[in-house]
């Protein structure tokens, strides 16, 4: 039965959260073993934007944005809201009153596998969302889904509490409990992506800075010479 809020959720340290909002969303994937990615069709509605937050989950039934309301209350500083519907719609589930609330309570972003609408107002306003639609369409009210539970968005399953990077690229979720590890992780690979910027500056190519010549050669490439190739065409 829908209607389910969970309240006093652990949430992940805002040290930590403002730590990886310095590192690209690409990174952060890599470095957590290519986990966590949402699915593409999850792309910003602004550009040059990243944050990083805690997840507050909801649910909502297709075609109402009442949780949404509820999931407002629940929501404090460094959070960052999570939504997906219980069945598909493409509505305009969230727009700028709502965005105004999250904002003045320090919600730093929205996620949503739905639609969502007033795009211009969200920008001009700073308030980044994520979303799968944008549509004018907007809810009904009166039906719910629950809060800060867990929630299968976009191909990944997120948990309250969980960190949330998103930014150009999409939007990856990363768990509470490895944080800090993943941000180990994404500092060294930071760390060996600027030994490797260094090596292209100064004119090395992929196959070297890489390492994949004994690769491409175990897999069979071959170079002719195109004299040699014509001639062959023509045989």
């Amino acid at each position: 039965m829908a209607g389910l809020v969970v309240t006093g959720t652990p949430r992940a340290p805002i040290d930590l959260l403002d730590a990886l909002a310095g590192y690209g969303v690409a990174t952060v994937h890599e470095a957590q073993g290519r986990d966590g990615l949402l699915a593409s069709p999850i792309a910003p509605v602004q550009s040059g934007t990243r944050v990083a937050g805690s997840a507050v989950t909801a649910t909502v039934a297709p075609g109402d944005n009442t949780t949404i309301a509820v999931a407002v209350e629940q929501c404090q500083q460094g959070d960052l809201l999570v939504v997906t519907p219980t069945a598909p719609c493409d509505m305009g589930y969230f727009g700028d009153l709502l965005a105004t609330s999250l904002k003045a309570r320090g919600v730093r972003g929205l996620v949503i596998d739905a639609g969502v609408r007033d795009i211009a107002d969200l920008q001009a306003m700073g308030f980044p969302v994520w979303s799968r639609h944008v549509c004018a369409e907007g809810t009904t009210k009166g039906n719910l889904g629950d809060v800060n539970v867990p929630i299968s968005i976009a191909g990944q399953i997120v948990n309250p509490g969980d960190a949330v990077l998103a930014d150009d690229d999409g939007v990856v979720v990363v768990p509470r409990t490895r944080l800090a590890e993943v941000l180990d992780a994404a500092r060294e690979r930071e760390e060996k992506e600027e030994l490797s910027r260094a090596r292209y500056l100064a004119g090395e190519i992929a196959l070297d800075v890489n390492n994949m010549r004994p690769m491409i050669e175990a897999a069979g490439i071959r170079y002719v010479d195109y004299r040699t190739w014509k001639e062959g065409l023509g045989s």
